[in-house]
């Protein structure tokens, strides 16, 4: 009997420490789901110089954050040019695996760097945190330009490709030039022969422009607004589905208005290093849910004249995979790729 007695305590034992591990291991999966506040500054990388698009996003985002303590630790932004954002990425991907203290800042070349072979990296080896804000093209002449409508600068390329020069702030292949190139061959232009000059800023850009040494300039509408006030450029059209609703540009007609039935979208968005741990993922991700319905963000938005367009995480993800191939198509038909 006292045997019995015993063998029934020790299998009450084990029965007990099963059970244990069971509930052990629930509450630590739970807990994994679980927000983690930083303890240590977060770091936002831009991936191009002070005064870039990306730039600005970075210390607008950290701005908000840490001015209404959504997040509760400093937030510093770094510059890491080089590439059109490759220098960046690769640093993420191959130096931050499984980092909790850094974010990233990307747009559309996040796509197309891998899509046109300048990196093995993507958007995949990414953390997608939140899409922040749409920015669209706009496609304008200076002030005293021959050319007073898209209409007049398609009819002078198609008659000579090479006779009118196109200037942007992004590399051949990338959004400047992608988005003015995408319009002129829905008019039948052959864009093969079309001249595009790169410039490293929109200032270096806009100084071309007002020099004359190039004759249109594709670039965003938030790069353009300072000299569109200023009266020395002349806004031909943006790529946005409808009008804006800025002021600024309210009149500017759309390509749809002008007969090409095309937009062009600039998202922006924010990224965690590869492997981020999913309770800072969540921390964030809260926070920049907030950041995005603060009167603050929305402020700054407007300022700037970006389109609120929040999205989290997983949709942003599927948005991503939507974009990829649009811009891959992109490329194809315009033989930037194979």
């Amino acid at each position: 009997m006292r045997l019995k007695k015993y063998g029934l305590i020790a299998l009450l034992l084990v029965v007990t420490m099963v059970l244990a591990a069971g509930c052990g291991g629930e509450k630590k999966e739970a807990a994994s789901g679980e927000s983690k506040a930083p303890t240590k500054p977060i770091t936002i990388i831009a991936p191009n110089g002070a005064g870039s698009g990306w730039d600005l996003t970075a210390r607008s985002v950290a701005q908000v954050l840490t001015e209404k303590k959504f997040v509760t630790v400093p937030m510093p932004v770094e510059n890491r040019a080089g590439g059109g954002g490759v220098v960046a990425l690769s640093h993420m991907v191959e130096n931050l695996k499984g980092n909790d203290q850094n974010l990233i800042v990307y747009s559309p070349p996040l796509l197309l760097v891998n899509l046109n072979g300048q990196t093995k990296y993507s958007y995949k080896d990414l953390t997608p945190i939140a899409r922040l804000f749409s920015d669209y093209e706009l496609f304008g002449v200076y002030k005293d330009s021959k050319f007073h409508s898209l209409d007049e600068v398609m009819d002078a390329l198609k008659k000579d490709p090479k006779s009118v020069k196109i200037g942007g702030a992004s590399a051949p292949g990338s959004m400047d030039h992608l988005a003015f190139m995408m319009a002129a061959s829905k008019k039948g232009v052959n864009i093969k022969e079309v001249p595009y000059i790169s410039f490293q800023s929109g200032g270096e850009l806009t100084a071309a422009l007002l020099g004359g040494s190039i004759d249109v300039i594709s670039t965003s509408v938030g790069d353009t607004l300072g000299q569109l006030e200023a009266g020395n450029v002349r806004a031909l059209a943006v790529t946005s589905p409808e009008r804006l609703k800025d002021p600024r540009v309210a009149n500017v007609p759309t390509l749809k208005e002008v007969g090409i039935d095309e937009t062009f979208e600039v998202w922006r968005g924010i990224f965690g290093p590869p492997n981020m741990p999913e309770g800072t993922k969540k921390y964030l991700t809260e926070a920049i849910e907030k950041m995005a319905k603060s009167d603050e963000w929305l402020a700054i938005c407007k300022k700037y004249s970006w389109v609120p367009t929040y999205q989290p995480g997983d949709q942003f993800g599927k948005y991503l995979d939507d974009q990829n191939k649009l811009m891959g198509d992109l490329l194809r038909g315009m033989n930037l790729i194979k």
